[in-house]
């Protein structure tokens, strides 16, 4: 049965078309995510479905009594609490409950509204509005306190409860993991795979994508087109169409190239005329196939620092606040070159307070820290965005930052990070999100850092940037300390987890999934199966399973992230051996270390794929 039609449906703003004759159908349970160009129309189309906005033409049909759910742009503020704004938003359920305390209400109704209460569960009500709000960040002491108090990003997470709890037969949300941190996002990615009903999932994120719908939507030149299984199928899908495509085109175009070089050598020739002119026309009938039409290829690149002794920055017991009141006590944390440190806990416990000692933003309230000398520190909080001059271009910014470099090393910089010659010459005000985290990116880096700190990055950014963004970090030869809400750019980034919890900050010895599943048992908010008995495993078994099998896991990982990193660094001594300035006089020594650099490295990449081997050869006997 289908929950949503759409059929040839068209919508344009400013005489620019989004939708041209677009259709798409729904049916009930099915989980879909849309996914598209930034500007292509996805939220457009979401505001449509939701009656927002209304077609130029086409037509949407939901069926017959189909809730829609639709993430509202805030939630209200005022005094009423969280938790009561989420109970509301169970419209049936409030009325029940108002008719059945009216006192006017016939008796003859009351044993039928009672029943309806009974049949909706509404006595387990506020424990599902409470579970949901938890799952999100609000601990029971936040749902009691009031909306006012909250900032925007909180109240869209309010908002996203009550759209949650109001089990709509389809749900539309837009970007819903923005406002979320990566405990959130984890719970919400298990929240949405259980899902009864359907789901049309606007997302970046690629984990999302593949893990929580079973089907991709990709809106493209105006049109939907659907494909099977997660993000990850759908790239593999329309991969192979575009080889075969590409094929096709070359067949093409050879035979195009040969009946052309036919018709140029024997146009002027009578004897060859009427041969000529049947060539013309078979040329004409031939198939015009078009490349597949994407954007330019998304490229990031972090300029590379020069080596620091070890460590870069060590903290022995300090205590980081503000006012004088710690935020967190007696952290201690070593950073080396090439570390790859991901921010774990949920917002408020003080990841970017953390992070802003690191930067050199705040000093320690008490113990030692410790920073070697010549050490820059890069720093990109998406907070920044509100400093940005909105008439200024980022030719602007990048010069101001950047007062002894030469204009062409200016655009060079904003180059690294796909500001072309046009985006480098916009005004910020006229620019995208992406361009903007593009923009703070380029500033973060201007100066080459050795310790690179990115506090939630991806927020603007499309999963062709974000998949930019990880291979750039792969490569870059400092450190990273990354905060994100994306398990995806994490997974691939990180290879050392730490904790920010309880006032404190602590290496959490396992991988991401290790993570998900203590955090899902520590708060008991883990999203159970729709219509499903409770599991009732020994929690300690699973525990100590976890513990056997994080060991392996992390060597798999760290063996993965070794070889991805010296393979980086073996490109880049190719690319320079492959340089002719390499051979000139005076490059004797220079030439020597980079060849017995490249002999080493053959040997570390056979080690480390060796372990990589073992350690899955050892996670599969465990099956």
């Amino acid at each position: 049965m289908s929950v949503l039609t759409l059929e040839d449906l068209s919508y344009s703003i400013a005489g620019r078309p989004l939708l041209a004759h677009a259709s798409l159908m729904v049916d009930e349970g099915r989980r879909i995510g849309l996914i598209g160009r930034n500007g292509a129309g996805k939220s457009t189309l979401l505001k449509l479905i939701a009656g927002q906005i209304r077609p130029d033409g086409g037509s949407i049909r939901l069926g017959q009594r189909v809730r829609l759910g639709y993430v509202a742009q805030e939630a209200p503020g005022g005094d009423t609490t969280p938790l009561d704004v989420v109970l509301a938003a169970d419209t049936e359920r409030a009325e029940l409950l108002d008719a059945a305390e009216n006192p006017a209400t016939p008796p003859e109704e009351l044993a039928d509204i009672h029943e309806r209460l009974l049949a909706i569960e509404a006595d387990a009500a506020p424990a599902r509005a409470a579970s949901i709000l938890a799952g999100l960040g609000f601990s029971k002491e936040w749902q009691a306190r009031p909306m006012s108090s909250y900032s925007g990003g909180w109240r869209m997470r309010v908002a996203l409860a009550a759209v949650l709890f109001s089990r709509p037969d389809l749900l539309l949300l837009d970007e819903p993991t923005n406002h979320l941190d990566l405990e959130a996002t984890l719970w919400l990615e298990t929240y949405l795979r259980n899902f009864p009903g359907a789901i049309l999932l606007v997302s970046h994120d690629r984990q999302l994508l593949d893990r929580a719908v079973q089907a991709i939507a990709h809106l493209e030149g105006g049109k939907l087109t659907l494909t099977p299984g997660g993000f990850a199928e759908f790239v593999r899908i329309r991969t192979e169409r575009a080889l075969q495509q590409a094929r096709a085109a070359e067949r093409v175009a050879t035979q195009r190239a040969h009946m052309q070089s036919f018709i140029d050598r024997f146009r002027a020739k009578a004897t060859k005329a009427r041969q000529a002119q049947s060539r013309i026309k078979a040329l004409e009938r031939l198939p015009q196939i078009d490349a597949v039409v994407e954007d330019q290829a998304t490229e990031f690149s972090f300029p590379s620092p020069e080596d620091l002794p070890p460590p870069m920055v060590q903290l022995e017991g300090v205590d980081i606040g503000y006012n004088g009141m710690p935020v967190l006590r007696g952290v201690s944390l070593r950073i080396d070159m090439e570390d790859r440190i991901a921010l774990l806990g949920q917002n408020g416990n003080g990841k970017s307070t953390l992070a802003k000692l690191l930067a050199g933003r705040l000093g320690a309230l008490h113990g030692r820290e410790f920073r070697v000398k010549g050490l820059r520190v890069g720093y990109f909080a998406q907070h920044q965005e509100d400093d940005l001059v909105l008439e200024d271009t980022p030719y602007d910014h990048l010069a101001r930052a950047l007062p002894r470099a030469l204009p062409p090393q200016i655009r060079a910089q904003a180059a690294r990070f796909g500001l072309d010659a046009d985006r480098v010459n916009t005004k910020v005000g006229a620019m995208s999100g992406g361009e903007k985290a593009r923009l703070l990116l380029a500033l973060a880096t201007r100066d080459s850092p050795h310790l690179l700190i990115l506090d939630e990055p991806t927020n603007h950014l499309d999963i062709d940037a974000r998949d930019a963004l990880v291979k750039a970090l792969t490569a870059f030869e400092g450190a990273v300390v990354l905060i994100s809400h994306d398990p995806y750019l994490v997974d691939l980034v990180a290879d050392r987890l730490l904790l920010v919890a309880d006032g404190k900050a602590t290496p959490f010895e396992g991988d991401l999934a290790a993570y998900a599943a203590t955090m899902g048992e520590r708060s008991g908010t883990a999203a159970p199966k729709q219509g499903a008995e409770p599991r009732r495993n020994d929690k300690a078994a699973r525990a100590e399973a976890r513990a056997k099998l994080a060991p392996l896991r992390q060597a798999a990982k760290a063996a993965e992230q070794k070889l991805a990193k010296l393979a980086a660094e073996k490109a880049v001594l190719e690319a320079r051996l492959a340089d002719e300035a390499m051979y000139a006089p005076g490059k004797s020594a220079e030439l020597a270390r980079v060849t017995q650099r490249l002999g080493a490295l053959k040997k570390d990449m056979d080690e480390a794929e060796l372990a990589w081997l073992e350690a899955h050869e050892a996670l599969e006997a465990t099956d």
